[in-house]
């Protein structure tokens, strides 16, 4: 089987030992993905022409596709893509050139576009649209194509993020003792 971890034009994706890739995701050049983070079956993580950043505990879920936006004449610098701690990207999203905080979770099937902004503290929901620049602010629901902010979350959503991310990481752990039987 083809190691799902390859280099392009000399750059390597560098994961933490504590990570759990499954063998069935491709992750490709200018990527880090820290610690007790989780990349589940059939993700792409595509940093051939730009970085990708995951941070600690992030969780990216089933058929999520995660890319960049080149440097061109139409965006002189291009948009990495940031994932910071403690995030829930959930099954079939896709982040594109995007930044996203802190304990956020990102609901199924949906697109974060290039240049986004996510703040700290956001739930997005299922097949929700983020456009091309827009940012949003910390402590809110987000829904829509386009997204607009629905209203505020309440303590128990926001103490979700931790116990989500921490539910990833023993399921994680789980997965590596498994193959390694």
């Amino acid at each position: 089987m083809t190691s799902p971890i390859r280099s392009f034009q000399d750059k390597t994706p560098v994961i933490h030992e504590t990570a759990y890739i499954d063998p069935a995701c491709v992750i490709i050049g200018d990527v880090e993905i820290g610690a007790d983070s989780s990349v589940w079956p059939m993700v792409t993580i595509r940093g051939d022409m730009h970085r990708i950043r995951i941070g600690e505990r992030s969780s990216i879920q089933d058929n999520s596709v995660l890319h960049i936006t080149h440097a061109g004449p139409f965006n002189p610098d291009g948009w990495p893509l940031t994932i910071g701690d403690d995030v829930t990207v959930g099954h079939s999203v896709t982040l594109h050139g995007c930044t996203l905080g802190n304990r956020i979770l990102v609901g199924v099937g949906s697109t974060v576009m290039d240049g986004a902004v996510i703040e700290d503290e956001v739930v997005i929901g299922a097949g929700t649209l983020v456009p091309p620049g827009k940012h949003l602010e910390s402590g809110f629901l987000y829904v829509g194509s386009p997204c607009k902010q629905a209203r505020p979350l309440s303590d128990k959503e926001r103490s979700f993020f931790t116990y989500s991310a921490n539910n990833y990481a023993k399921l994680k752990d789980q997965h590596i003792a498994e193959q390694n039987k």
